[in-house]
């Protein structure tokens, strides 16, 4: 194994785990205050990225030149994070709001069904949305095929023409996306009053609600938190990989919750720790292996630790609250 393949397998497996990473912080968020699995927040991705490929076509950009904002794609590109960002933050809210809080007080399964329910709606919401006449999805006449990402931004080699390892500009932009939001997060839980009161609330909510902590407003933040976080991994994913369909959700979802549980759910450095461990194994299952061999090696990564890590690879045993 030679330096310069080593280093494309780095760059593609870590660009691969942030993207599931991203997602993962979503699910490990939700659990960590509410103790919910979040089976939804997969097919928020989902929409999201259905919502950046429409823009899309309703912007113009697909047509290359056709438009300034074609001819100017990162100028573009800030305008889409943002829009695809607040939709996913308002799904997210909405579904909280009608789906999850009324039902909080009922027992853990049966709110887990509900999440299972929600996912079902929201993913053949996709399938209909894949269907509208518009050209960016083909004129609608196929709603559940993939659909094509026009390529937003040149494909160059920002490591020079030259070189034999590629650091491409998407690869740059989910870079550019990921770290910074990651950081900003990190410093968000730690270091404001509003993330103190997250990680109270994380711990003991009663005792928190005792304290004077809006317990259902946190709550309500988290789930926006973690759909805006969906709705940029929508464009990362979107804008990296080329294709949307109505599955996106699923399939993304179980690698971002396989990610979670793998770093230690609840646990944020262990969400993007396991996004990148499992980006890692496909990138390199993918090289030696082939890409059918993919679920199953990270799946074995999955078990093996868990069997010697029951609480993933940053996360720490907590006594059950009775």
């Amino acid at each position: 194994m030679n330096g310069a393949f080593l280093s494309q397998l780095l760059i593609d497996g870590t660009t691969t785990g942030l993207v599931i990473a991203l997602v993962a912080l979503g699910y490990t968020m939700v659990y960590g205050i509410v103790e919910l699995i979040n089976f939804a927040h997969g097919d928020i991705v989902m929409l999201g990225a259905m919502l950046f490929l429409t823009l899309i076509g309703l912007l113009g950009l697909d047509h290359a030149g056709q438009s300034w904002l074609a001819r100017h794609p990162w100028v573009a590109l800030a305008v889409l994070v943002p829009a695809c960002a607040t939709f996913g933050a308002a799904v997210a809210w909405t579904v909280d709001r009608v789906a999850y809080r009324p039902l909080r007080h009922l027992p853990k399964l049966t709110v887990l069904v509900t999440a299972l329910g929600c996912s079902f709606v929201i993913s053949n919401l996709g399938l209909l949305w894949g269907g509208l006449p518009l050209a960016v999805f083909g004129g609608g006449r196929a709603p559940s095929s993939p659909k094509s990402v026009p390529d937003l931004l040149p494909t160059l080699n920002l490591l020079g023409a030259d070189s034999v390892v590629f650091l491409g500009t998407k690869e740059a932009l989910v870079l550019g996306l990921c770290l910074p939001l990651m950081a900003a997060l990190t410093w968000f839980v730690r270091c404001t009053r509003l993330g103190i009161a997250m990680r109270a609330c994380a711990q003991n909510p009663v005792a928190a609600r005792l304290m004077g902590v809006n317990v259902d407003a946190l709550i309500s933040l988290t789930f926006v938190i973690g759909g805006a976080l969906a709705g940029v991994a929508a464009v990362a994913y979107a804008t990296y990989h080329g294709t949307v369909q109505f599955q996106l959700g699923y399939n993304l979802g179980v690698m971002a919750f396989t990610a979670a549980v793998l770093g230690g759910i609840g646990n944020l450095p262990g969400a993007v720790l396991g996004g990148l461990v499992i980006g890692l194994v496909q990138a390199a299952t993918t090289l030696w292996l082939g890409s059918d061999w993919t679920n199953v090696v990270v799946f074995l990564v999955l078990i093996l630790t868990l069997v010697f890590r029951p609480n993933g690879l940053l996360g720490t045993q907590m006594r059950e609250k009775v």
